[in-house]
């Protein structure tokens, strides 16, 4: 009769881990994208400028850009806290550790985050952020994150 051991401990959890670090994944690659929006807007589009310029129509350009780069890249760094959080989802459903509390607080904060930022008006703004770039940037990250909840508080069964 031989015994058999490991150095590694038994994940009781592994299925639902995996479902979370799949989750997670997706919501990264979500992430990346909604980080970039506000450069390729900055570059291509102009939504921001325009958005800036219809509430300060009196402002000369270079106030508007002023503006429209401060909101752009608040915008950005808003996308970076957002990365580091899937990467410390990621991080934690790999360890099998507080899977449901990080995914959980995570999930809670940033939506409170993001729709506070989505949300937010000014004397002259109805929104300060256009209202297409604050959805996309709530509404795509929030599906894999709500997905990342759901997995972690499933039944767990391997």
């Amino acid at each position: 009769m031989s015994t058999t051991t490991t150095s590694e401990p038994v994940r009781i959890h592994a299925a639902r881990d995996k479902q979370v670090r799949n989750a997670a994944w997706i919501g990264l690659a979500l992430q990346v994208v909604t980080t970039a929006l506000p450069l390729f807007d900055l570059a291509f589009f102009g939504t921001i400028e325009s958005h800036v310029r219809a509430a300060y129509p009196a402002w000369p350009s270079s106030e508007v850009a002023l503006d429209r780069d401060a909101i752009a890249w608040s915008l950005v760094a808003l996308g970076v806290l957002g990365i580091l959080c899937w990467a410390a989802t990621i991080w934690t459903a790999v360890r099998g550790r507080a899977v449901r509390s990080v995914v959980t607080t995570l999930f809670v904060v940033a939506t409170c985050v993001g729709l506070t930022v989505a949300t937010l008006g000014g004397e002259p703004y109805e929104t300060i952020v256009p209202v297409w770039l604050g959805t996309v940037t709530v509404v795509l990250p929030g599906f894999a994150g709500i997905t990342a909840v759901v997995a972690a508080w499933r039944g767990g069964r391997d």
